[in-house]
């Protein structure tokens, strides 16, 4: 597979890219731009900060040992999709389903740096502070405007998807543990959360 497929005048990333493992993906698509285009207008947001969930070896992820399940379904199609959830009763998180069918694996975004349409972010988010409006999944689903309306949506559409940046340029990646999994035992110390090395939108 070619991580460098782009489309002629076209930025989208392709299909093809999301039918890799969530940890090589996880890595590749920082620095890349998630769009989003909404009756409100369109934000667009750098990624700076992910965390790769490998589907039935880890107990970390929500299709571990193959629990399937309604909201799960999604996971269970080939890469390319969006998994939007609802956590605490308060926040959406958004991720990408990868690998192949029938795989269930997916990478959580967890940071943006904003890039396009901060003042609609302000507004969404109602918050002035540039880095705090998208520093963690809750809070860059509110500035994005990513709800459950956007689970099961193909990450090829004209809607909700991913772009390489003008400049595609190579960032220096740091792997550490991810963020409140405590109960999934041993996978909670996998070395599965990246980030962009001295990036300062990512989350605390």
């Amino acid at each position: 597979m070619c991580m460098n497929m782009i489309k002629e005048n076209n930025r989208k990333l392709e299909k093809e890219i999301y039918l890799g493992n969530a940890e090589d993906i996880a890595k590749f698509i920082l620095g890349k731009i998630l769009v989003h285009k909404s009756p409100e207008g369109i934000t667009k947001g750098m990624i700076v900060e992910t965390e790769a969930y490998l589907g039935e070896k880890d107990k970390g992820s929500h299709t571990y040992n193959n629990r399937r399940t309604k909201r799960t379904e999604i996971q269970y199609k080939e890469g390319g999709y969006a998994y939007v959830y609802f956590i605490y009763g308060m926040y959406y998180c958004f991720n990408i389903v990868t690998n192949k069918a029938e795989k269930a694996e997916a990478v959580l975004i967890r940071a943006l740096e904003p890039v396009e349409g901060l003042e609609l972010m302000k507004a969404r988010r109602k918050n002035d502070n540039i880095l705090k409006l998208a520093n963690g999944p809750g809070k860059l689903c509110t500035a994005m405007g990513i709800t459950r309306e956007h689970n099961g949506m193909d990450l090829c559409s004209d809607i909700l998807y991913l772009e390489y940046p003008e400049n595609d340029v190579e960032h220096q990646i740091e792997a550490s543990k991810r963020i409140n999994i405590d109960y999934a035992e041993e996978a909670k110390d996998y070395l599965l959360r990246f980030t962009i090395k001295g990036n300062k939108y990512v989350s605390i």
